[in-house]
């Protein structure tokens, strides 16, 4: 077996490989073999098919087999020998020529693409950078009170719906004439009043009772297509073409009378005896919520600080062969459309991907197993504490270790936390201005961010 590269430009090059007979030879008879010993054909008993139609019929395929097993073998071996930073997998050259008699095996040639990581140099910010941070001013916290105690409030039915009930309904789909559409749908929904946004579905909504109906237009009675389709089990591009109303008909009405604010409260929030006054529960929540907000701040600022990295640094890509690595381990047929509209996306996150791995590499940057188990629990414990559920020690390491079960999930952590580490060592270098915006600020540049 010969290999040998030669470099296209910094990002490309080839490896032609020229396998002899004796790279693969032993082991495509001993395949041959194997292969016989198991194949059935009508006329002979199992495992005494002669050796020569079995050949015949297979023999190309096995050879085909057998030599792709010796050439990745060979091309990952080169890889680690040389120490090749390679991005995807190495690829036949689209023009390759074969060099070889398949009916008469001998000695083969072919050629194989890689594409090559750019060296990533990091170089921080100069001016600094602005962190949007949530000030926590009363009206958050008047507002956190009053979901605290509608969530550990009462359930009623009212005689009525209100414009902050629960509707249990039944939708049925309608056709232009607002008759009931043949073969349209038919769901049971829940629609909770507080949450809508147009203000005539809400009020078509309220007075109404068990039995009454109501014709709307569906798109008002979700928050987004999204939800619109979790609601009435439809995909996104049934949600995007649904037109025409509903007709909406009440099966109950759920009312939630908020829990007084008072110590008994306060033991269902944060236990008891941990909070014994409205003062101290207003305090408590503030906290909470400064601890919610930061968490959120940072994770927003993580975002920009890899775009700024991405935008500053912008390591270049091997973009055409990036893209035929797409085409070709993607498990079904992309056309060429699909790709070039979803590559920008990729080729930023793989962007971002090398520079965190020159930081990892840089300051020598480490995920242990125990960080990923604890990374865990405090995901969980933040779930559970939503509810408030809280845990004890045993259930959350029995949880945790559930979960690390799940390889996936684990790396994915893993990544999580070397992510963290990354920002965490980029962010010590760099200058960084807080800007305190209230609530609404800061979730409208968040979205704008999104956009």
């Amino acid at each position: 077996m010969e290999i040998s590269q030669q470099n296209i430009d910094d990002l490309n090059a080839v490896l032609t490989l020229k396998l002899s007979k004796e790279d693969y030879f032993d082991k495509y008879e001993s395949a041959l073999k194997k292969y016989r010993k198991q194949v059935n054909m009508p006329g002979f008993r199992a495992g005494h098919v002669p050796l020569g139609l079995v050949k015949k019929q297979y023999g190309k395929s096995i050879l085909a087999e057998e030599i792709n097993n010796v050439i990745n073998e060979s091309l990952n071996k080169h890889i680690v020998d040389n120490k090749l930073k390679i991005l995807g997998n190495p690829l036949p050259k689209e023009s390759e020529i074969v060099e070889g008699d398949w009916n008469n095996p001998d000695d083969f040639t072919f050629e194989y693409e890689i594409g090559l990581s750019p060296e990533v140099e990091i170089v921080l910010p100069k001016k600094a950078m602005e962190m949007a941070v949530v000030k926590v001013d009363d009206k958050l916290i008047d507002q956190q009170v009053e979901d605290m105690a509608r969530r550990f409030g009462k359930m009623s039915t009212p005689d009525s719906s209100g414009d902050k009930d629960m509707i249990m309904a039944t939708v049925v789909q309608l056709d232009e004439q607002d008759e009931i559409l043949e073969g349209g749908f038919m769901k049971d929904v829940t629609i909770s009043l507080e949450f809508l946004e147009d203000k005539k579905t809400i009020k078509a909504l309220s007075g109404l009772k068990s039995g009454m109906s109501v014709v709307l237009d569906p798109h008002n009675i979700s928050r987004g297509h999204d939800d619109l389709g979790r609601m009435l089990d439809l995909t996104h591009d049934q949600v995007h073409d649904l037109k025409g109303n509903v007709k909406l008909t009440v099966n109950d009405v759920k009312r939630m009378t908020p829990a007084e604010i008072n110590e008994e409260l306060f033991a269902k929030v944060f236990g008891e005896g941990n909070v014994s006054t409205e003062e101290e529960f207003r305090g408590k929540i503030k906290e909470d919520l400064e601890k919610m907000f930061r968490n959120d701040a940072e994770r927003f600022f993580k975002k920009q600080l890899a775009d700024k990295m991405i935008e500053d640094l912008n390591p270049p890509l091997p973009d055409e062969f990036l893209k035929r690595w797409i085409a070709a381990a993607n498990e079904k047929p992309l056309t060429q459309e699909q790709i070039d509209e979803e590559y920008p996306s990729y080729a930023e996150s793989l962007k971002w991907q090398l520079i965190q791995n020159r930081v990892i590499e840089q300051h020598e940057l480490d995920v242990k197993p125990e960080e990923v188990v604890e990374h865990v629990k405090g995901m969980i414990t933040q779930q559970y504490a939503q509810y408030g559920m809280p845990l004890d020690d045993e259930q959350l390491s029995a949880m945790a270790a559930n979960a690390m079960t799940n390889r996936q999930e684990s790396q994915r952590v893993a990544e999580m936390i070397y992510e963290n580490k990354v920002v965490d060592a980029l962010k010590e270098n760099t200058k960084i201005k807080e800007k305190a915006l209230s609530y609404e600020d800061f979730l409208e540049l968040v979205q704008s961010a999104s956009k």
